[in-house]
């Protein structure tokens, strides 16, 4: 340093800094003597020296560094005021993604993982704070596929080691109503489609409950039973308008997509309320139908809890006769005494099924057949029993050998023949 405290030429210490077209000088003031060139590569306290150094560890890579961890931060604030977070959670946020890129795994990644890292350590802070945010919401925010997003989730939550508690059910039917545009008057919305919205929440928390007990959510993805709960909680709720609404319609009156499985899980929901149905004895002397026994859901709810326990109990004193696995649907009525060995259905059967208030009057209790799980019900593939093989025992070498194995045994060709004529013989 003592050397650079004056100019070599003129000995003066007038020694100043000039920036030369971006490039800092170092110049003696006095004689105009240029002492150093700039360098554009320079880092921490080399910069004081003017010491040449790699351009990874310039001021260059450190800036990219900082400029990516400043995107990030930026993009993780804005996601947090989009949700309307508070804000610890943008606080727990910010630091996972300060600590995740400083892991070597998130350096050498895409640019686009690098964008969804944010997303991903809010998703993370939502779960831990119990606050009800679906990988859906945070993937359609940032325009991203989902399982890329998950790529991403799954990398993040190994490499930090965090704990991500699973969503509820319950957290996840309010978030995905909260995105219905039936709450408030629009354009595009009927009157009488309008609905109360703690209303519907506490209907569609019901139906769900319902199908929880019923074997319909076990193993399922959860959105479309959500939404066909929804679907029959928001025609239950004011029946005379809202039943000749499909629920492809109701999908597009509430500005949500229609998930392809939802019909099948109102399917099986209306099947379940028709058993229900059939056990109220102020509902039998109507002709309930799969549009019917919508106006009906309160009572089925208020009573859930003893009409479920007919439904798996049976019958005392009486011969339980069902069908055989994948035939017949969870809405059928058992016929008590009746019985099914025939081959063919009874008139009382026929008209049970047609709907006739006196084929369940004959019915002394009519309880429905015992739920069971849907892969029980309508198993894609009958397993065969296998026949129960004996013990096995010690081998002694006295074992009778078959024809059939006997040649594995034979090695020469005089053996061959001598077995043959003697089989001959």
């Amino acid at each position: 340093m003592a050397a650079r405290d004056c100019c070599p030429e003129c000995g003066s210490a007038a020694l100043v800094e000039d920036a030369h077209y971006a490039q800092q000088q170092l110049v003696c003031a006095a004689c105009g003597c240029v002492l150093a060139e700039g360098l554009l590569t320079t880092t921490y306290t080399e910069e004081e020296h003017l010491r040449e150094v790699a351009y990874s560890q310039s001021t260059g890579q450190k800036e990219q560094l900082s400029r990516c961890l400043q995107q990030g931060i930026r993009r993780v604030h804005d996601l947090c005021k989009v949700l309307q977070l508070p804000a610890v959670f943008e606080e727990t946020a910010v630091s996972y993604f300060q600590r995740a890129l400083q892991l070597p795994a998130f350096h050498l990644v895409s640019l686009e993982k690098k964008e969804l890292l944010g997303g991903c350590c809010v998703f993370v802070t939502c779960r831990q704070h119990n606050w009800p945010l679906t990988m859906g919401t945070v993937c359609s925010l940032l325009y991203a596929k989902q399982d890329l997003f998950a790529s991403v989730y799954l990398s993040l939550q190994k490499e930090l080691g965090l704990s991500v508690p699973a969503l509820s059910l319950a957290d996840l039917v309010t978030t995905h109503l909260n995105s219905f545009r039936l709450f408030q008057p629009a354009a595009d919305v009927p009157a009488p489609f309008l609905e109360d919205k703690e209303k519907l929440l506490a209907r569609t928390m019901g139906i769900v409950e319902l199908a929880s007990e019923a074997w319909l959510v076990t193993g399922r993805h959860p959105v479309p039973v959500v939404m066909a709960a929804a679907f029959l909680a928001w025609q239950s709720l004011r029946p005379g308008p809202r039943l000749s609404c499909p629920l492809a319609q109701f999908c597009r009156l509430a500005g949500v997509d229609l998930p392809p499985p939802a019909h099948l899980r109102l399917k099986e929901l209306l099947e379940i309320l028709l058993g229900m149905a059939s056990q109220l004895s102020w509902l039998r002397s109507f002709r309930l139908d799969k549009k019917t026994v919508v106006k009906h859901i309160g009572d089925l709810l208020q009573h859930r809890a003893f009409l479920l326990k007919n439904a798996f109990s049976q019958q005392h004193g009486e011969e339980q006769h069902s069908t055989a696995p994948g035939q017949g649907a969870l809405g059928q009525y058992s016929v008590g005494p009746v019985s099914l060995a025939q081959g063919s259905p009874s008139s009382a059967v026929v008209a049970q099924d047609k709907g006739c208030p006196s084929a369940r009057k004959q019915q002394p209790g009519g309880t429905l057949r015992p739920l069971l799980p849907p892969c029980l019900l309508h198993p894609r593939k009958r397993l065969r029993s296998a026949a129960p093989s004996a013990p096995d025992s010690a081998p002694t070498g006295d074992e009778p050998i078959s024809d059939t194995e006997i040649e594995q045994y034979l090695r020469s060709p005089e053996e061959v023949q001598a077995f043959r004529k003697a089989k001959a013989w």
